[in-house]
């Protein structure tokens, strides 16, 4: 072993089991805080044990399709279209994937409680307890991201003796096997959640007229478990595989800029495991004041996620110094450009979703003339949200490109991008800390209304809940960047891999054309696919709250309990059956471009898919968001409060967009990494039997 491959692994591995431990320490510091009354915990149990068994049936269903995968991957190693090793690659990548989703989701479970609990006592107590249930998420998902290329990176490197470039292409398909995982659980946890959640507000709310989180209300328990399926296990899954998808684009185009020398693949490994480490210094300085408003919430998690984006890039200059040599000081900049790209992306989707600003303040106003004018003024205000991001990472690639020598080096310049986005993600352990937090803040508040809890723990919680609508937002905008860069890094690598001309990528070339519009479609279609799965799913459940309401004597009244199992078992099989034809779609798509179109095709659906994926999901997350908040802001007092027609319109507005930014919207960043991986994984078919 050479003393840099050593000192690398080492480093890497510290990175990953200081996560690992810190997350642990943080979850056994959670369970000591008391889950509160009997009521308190015979509810945060019925939401656990519909979250684990909607888990093991899924689960189940994906086990198939990656046992499947698993043998067309051995057929195409045996045909010696593959390297042995990326079979096996994908099943880690998706067991790590399915992992980091769990472990979250069983910390959310069983915090839910004990943060309601903990506002009986006050705001701070409460922001301490659920941002501590994040911060585990948080930093399971980048210990589990490191641990599994610390994995690889020792068999390949020392076991099988591979070389550097050998490595980092075997490497990069085991996020293929991550990004499938995480379309599995972000579109069917999301089609599980947003169908319980239509299903309890609009009969529970606009129909029955009883308040969100009633006991009365047969959706009420899927609702909360649908939190935990799809905004906890689904973006665990989700930003995993966005984490390592960014690290590993990174070191195959650093190997390559640099010849295959190693010192380009360890700059991105050493920036993530700075990450960890000053993530969790961040995480000390989350703490907040009784009666804080939003305003105030917003500042106590930026105080944290700043604090650590400032230690990335003071550190990140020496750094770039020592492991690539002074000459290459500039791609400090691409690093500093990702980071700030970031922060800014997260500010603009906060303008955006926030109800401390105007557009969410202006979007609750226009209920004044109902339902359809706070529709039509949501849509407004998320497609005009696609503007800032957009130019925030044009700017971004031209400044990576630029800074990193792309004029004259292009392969330097891709590399520079790459490191952008990793440079966006290098805090991702206490940026997910402030997106996870929100579901268990949410959790709380409905155990707080079920359990008969005094109303100041109910204002309390619904603070925090907020705040998560717009730290959630913030934490999708900010994926959905990073997503962005990180495909236009796996489209390089592609473009590297399948060894295309400029030339031949002309926009003149009618492959290239067809194969742009094709990708283009591909967003839309998705979008199609899983809005039209909620919608499915929901009517079930709408009809059965319905049934239950008229059937079960006394439920209104208070004297009969609701049947909750049947929502929950409507949602999961619903959601089970609705997410195989999605990720289908996503893996089908360029295999059939690549035969019929050839690889020219292939490069022009990705970059089609980019763009337009990336304007649908900023556009649906953030109309989504906005929604939320602006249907919270009404029921803090303003346009009339709870009850009013205001506040009906505004639940309508909320209702549509749930499957935008909790299903459909953060999916779709999903797709456009898993449509380069699988283009990635199937090159050699497509090379040797295209017909074009």
């Amino acid at each position: 072993m050479k003393n840099m491959d050593v000192l690398l692994v080492s480093l890497i591995a510290c990175g990953a089991l200081l996560a690992l431990v810190f997350a642990a320490l943080t979850a056994r510091r959670v369970l000591k805080f008391p889950e509160g009354s009997d009521r308190m915990k015979k509810i945060s149990a019925s939401i656990r044990a519909g979250a684990n068994a909607y888990l093991k049936r899924q689960y189940r269903v994906v086990l198939i399709f990656f046992g499947v995968m698993f043998v067309i991957l051995g057929i195409m190693a045996i045909a010696k279209k593959l390297t042995p090793y990326v079979p096996f690659a994908f099943l880690t990548g998706g067991f790590f994937s399915a992992l980091s989703g769990f472990i979250g989701m069983k910390i959310a479970t069983a915090a839910n409680a004990r943060t309601a609990n903990a506002c009986q006592e006050g705001l701070n107590r409460g922001l301490r307890v659920a941002f501590s249930a994040g911060s585990v998420m948080g930093f399971t998902v980048v210990g589990l991201g490191l641990l599994d290329i610390t994995i690889w990176f020792i068999l390949l490197k020392f076991v099988f003796k591979l070389e550097n470039a050998d490595i980092t292409s075997a490497m990069l398909t085991f996020g293929m096997g991550a990004s499938s995982m995480a379309l599995f659980a972000r579109v069917g946890g999301g089609v599980f959640t947003k169908a319980a959640d239509v299903g309890a507000d609009l009969v529970g709310k606009v129909e029955a007229g009883i308040p969100e989180d009633d006991p009365r209300n047969p959706a009420v328990i899927a609702d909360n478990v649908g939190d935990n399926v799809g905004d906890v296990a689904g973006m665990g899954a989700d930003l995993y595989e966005s984490y390592v998808g960014s690290v590993i684009s990174a070191m195959a185009l650093g190997v390559a800029a640099f010849k295959g020398e190693i010192k380009g693949m360890a700059l991105p490994l050493l920036i993530a495991a700075l990450g960890v480490l000053f993530s969790v210094i961040g995480t000390f300085f989350v703490r907040t004041k009784e009666g804080a408003d939003q305003k105030q919430l917003l500042s106590a998690l930026s105080r944290g996620t700043n604090f650590s984006a400032i230690l990335i890039a003071l550190s990140s200059f020496p750094l770039v110094w020592f492991v690539l040599g002074k000459e290459y000081y500039t791609l400090y900049f691409a690093i500093l450009a990702g980071l700030i790209a970031g922060v800014l992306i997260g500010k603009a989707t906060e303008y955006f979703t926030s109800d401390s600003y105007k557009p969410t303040r202006k979007l609750a106003a226009s209920s004044e003339t109902g339902s359809a004018t706070i529709i039509i003024s949501g849509l407004s205000v998320g497609m005009l949200s696609t503007l800032l991001p957009i130019v925030i990472v044009a700017i971004c690639i031209l400044v990576a490109y630029f800074v990193s020598g792309g004029k004259t080096d292009p392969g330097l310049g891709l590399y520079g991008i790459a490191l952008a986005a990793v440079g966006m993600l290098s805090t991702l352990g206490i940026t997910l800390a402030t997106d996870a937090y929100g579901p268990v803040a949410d959790n709380a508040g409905g155990i707080a209304e079920m359990a008969g809890l005094d109303k100041s723990v109910r204002q309390r919680t619904d603070a925090l809940d907020s705040l998560g609508n717009t730290t959630a937002a913030t934490g999708k905008g900010f994926a959905i960047g990073s997503a962005a860069l990180t495909a236009l890094a796996l489209l390089a690598n592609y473009i590297e891999k399948v060894g295309i001309t400029s030339e031949q990528l002309s926009i003149s070339n009618p492959t290239v054309l067809v194969g742009l519009f094709i990708g283009a479609c591909l967003p839309f279609v998705f979008a199609a696919l899983t809005m039209n799965s909620v919608g499915r799913a929901a009517q079930s459940v709408v009809v059965e709250v319905r049934r239950q309401f008229k059937e079960i004597v006394g439920l209104m009244e208070g004297k009969a309990e609701a049947d909750y199992a049947k929502c929950v078992d409507l949602c999961t099989r619903a959601s089970l059956k609705e997410m195989v034809l999605p990720t289908v779609v996503a893996v089908a798509a360029p295999i059939i471009v690549g035969l019929v179109l050839g690889v020219t095709g292939v490069v022009g659906m990705l970059a089609g898919a980019t763009a337009t994926g990336f304007l649908m999901a900023v556009f649906m997350s953030n109309s989504g968001g906005a929604w939320d908040n602006a249907k919270k802001y009404i029921e803090s007092g303003v346009f009339g409060g709870k009850g009013s027609d205001n506040h009906k319109a505004a639940v309508v507005g909320d209702t549509v967009g749930d499957p935008f930014k909790d299903t459909s919207g953060p999916a779709i960043n999903i797709l456009i990494k898993l449509l380069s991986m699988v283009s990635i994984v199937f090159a050699g078919i497509v090379m040797s039997f295209s017909l074009l």
